[in-house]
C-alpha cells in the first residue's frame, strides 16, 4: 500500500513535531514527553520490524506502550498516543491512483496485505473517504494478525479468503524484501512499482499508474 497508492506515510522524522495533533485531541503531556514517548515506541517497533523472529508475532502498538512505559499513562492517555501515532504513520491516496485503482477493478479481484503498526481504523476510514473500501474483497492488516511481510501468512490468509488458486494471483508492491519476499515465500507472481527493480519479479514499473496503462492496454475486456 505505502508507495504503492498511499504516500506521505511515517512522518516520524527528526523534526517532526507529535505534539501539534496531539494536543488537538486533547492530549495532556507536554510537548516535550509527547515527542519522546513517540519517538521511543517509533525506534522500538522500528528495530523489530525487520527481525524474522518477529515476522508472524509482531507486537500491537498498546502492546509496545505498555511493555515500554509500565502503566505510566492513564487509558485515555494510551488512546491519545496510538491516535497521534496512527495520525503520522497514515498517508494520503492521490485522487489519480483512487483513479487507477477504480480501473484496475474493472480487470481484476482487488485485495490488500497492510502493514501498519497503528490499528486499522483510520486506514478503513480514508478508503470509506475514497469509495474504494469496497473495491478490496479480502485484506490482511498486520495490525489486526500480528504477522509482517515477507511471512508468507497473511498472503495465503487472502488467497484462502478468495478462494482463487495461487497461479491466478498477482502481488503488486513496492518493497524488494517485503512485497518480492513475501511473493516468492508464498510462492506468487510479483510486480514492483516505485521504480523498484529485481530479476525475481515478473516485471518492473514507475508507479501503479504506469501498470494500469499497460493493462489497459493489453487486456481491453472487463474481467
Amino acid at each position: 500500500m505505502n508507495s504503492t497508492f498511499m504516500f506521505g506515510e511515517d512522518k516520524f522524522g527528526e523534526n517532526e513535531d507529535f505534539s501539534i495533533y496531539y494536543k488537538k485531541i486533547g492530549g495532556q503531556l507536554s510537548s516535550t514527553e509527547i515527542n519522546n514517548t513517540i519517538r521511543i515506541i517509533y525506534d522500538y517497533l522500528a528495530e523489530l520490524y525487520p527481525k524474522e523472529d518477529y515476522r508472524e508475532n509482531f507486537p500491537t502498538l498498546k502492546e509496545s506502550i505498555d511493555k515500554l512505559f509500565k502503566n505510566k499513562f492513564s487509558k485515555q492517555e494510551e488512546i491519545n498516543i496510538i491516535n497521534t501515532f496512527a495520525f503520522h504513520e497514515l498517508g494520503v491516496i492521490p485522487k489519480e491512483y483512487v483513479e487507477a485503482l477504480i480501473t484496475l477493478n474493472k480487470y481484476f479481484i482487488l485485495s490488500v496485505v497492510i502493514d501498519i503498526w497503528s490499528p486499522k481504523d483510520a486506514w478503513i476510514k480514508t478508503f470509506e473517504k475514497h469509495n474504494i473500501n469496497k473495491l478490496f474483497i479480502a485484506s490482511s492488516f498486520s495490525s489486526d494478525c500480528r504477522m509482517v511481510k515477507p511471512s508468507p501468512k497473511p498472503f495465503k490468509n487472502v488467497v484462502e479468503q478468495l478462494n482463487i488458486p495461487k497461479d491466478k494471483c498477482l502481488i503488486i508492491g513496492d518493497s524488494i524484501r517485503r512485497d518480492l519476499g513475501g511473493a516468492i515465500n508464498v510462492g506468487i507472481d510479483c510486480v514492483l512499482v516505485d521504480g523498484k527493480k529485481n530479476t525475481n519479479a515478473l516485471a518492473s514499473f514507475d508507479n501503479l499508474l504506469e501498470f494500469t496503462k499497460e493493462i489497459i492496454i493489453q487486456i481491453p475486456i472487463k474481467r
